[in-house]
């Protein structure tokens, strides 16, 4: 247990360090998951209506709560893998006493440590600029939370690195992911709160894993209602079905990687 920990320990301060070294980066990359402000601008003046069951603060708060968690689940595997296969640096990392996996697993989680001073920052500047939308969270749904953006962070990881085990048989398994993030940015709670769903599309949603990526962590934040046994059952219930199909297609994936020669 010590060795895997100290092994831990040492991918995180390693890719952490070299995350450091491109802080402009890491500001740019921040505020490109702004996306949900700009939306938070367009729900809040439909709110105004009073047609909706969201006043303006709830979705200021709804849609702050979303950037926090595009913040901590961004996932860009899929992309630093392609490219391990497609140019064969893949193979020298086959040959060390570890996965491949965790090398992204630690770089994804390093960059969560990266990004905490400016996401902090700006939510701080949120405020200033919407104080009535300020709220402190009960520390009983900031503790469920987190747990459910790890979660969200894990599922929304192991899905794009099951598309990523498409490149072992095509250049662009980028592409499967492009694709999924149409349904994501549309079916997750991204651009809008599930609440302003007719009933029977919510009713089929909640059988596929998009809401729980975005809105089911964003209602606990924001104290809304939810089924937290039917979003925490499914959550771990999708990460299982993944990682299983995942595991399934590496092992496939070698098969056809060492046949071409690697």
């Amino acid at each position: 247990m010590k060795q895997i920990i100290r092994k831990a320990l040492t991918l995180l301060s390693v890719y952490y360090a070299y995350l450091l070294e491109y802080r402009a980066e890491m500001i740019l990359w921040v505020l490109s998951g702004s996306l949900p402000i700009i939306f938070m601008g367009i729900w809040i003046q439909a709110a105004q209506s009073g047609r909706l069951n969201f006043t303006p603060v709830d979705f200021a708060r709804y849609f702050l709560a979303v950037f926090i968690i595009r913040q901590f689940t961004a996932v860009w595997v899929i992309w630093d893998f392609q490219k391990e296969v497609v140019e064969g640096k893949l193979s020298p990392k086959l040959i060390q006493p570890l996965d491949p996996g965790w090398h992204h697993v630690a770089f994804h989680v390093a960059d969560r440590f990266a990004r905490l001073q400016f996401t902090f920052l700006l939510i701080i500047l949120f405020f200033l600029l919407y104080p009535q939308a300020f709220w402190l969270p009960s520390w009983g749904n900031l503790l469920l939370f987190i747990l459910s953006v790890i979660l969200a962070f894990t599922l929304r990881f192991i899905i794009q690195y099951t598309f990523a085990m498409f490149a072992f048989w095509t250049e662009r398994a980028t592409a499967l992911d492009s694709l999924w993030l149409l349904f994501y940015l549309f079916l997750s709670g991204m651009i809008a709160p599930l609440e302003v769903f007719p009933e029977s599309v919510r009713a089929v949603l909640l059988w596929t894993p998009f809401p729980y990526l975005v809105d089911f962590p964003a209602n606990i934040l924001i104290g809304q209602p939810v089924d937290l046994g039917r979003g925490f059952l499914s959550l771990i219930a999708w990460i299982f079905i993944f990682f299983c199909l995942n595991r399934w297609l590496w092992r496939m994936g070698l098969k056809h990687y060492s046949g071409m020669g690697a």
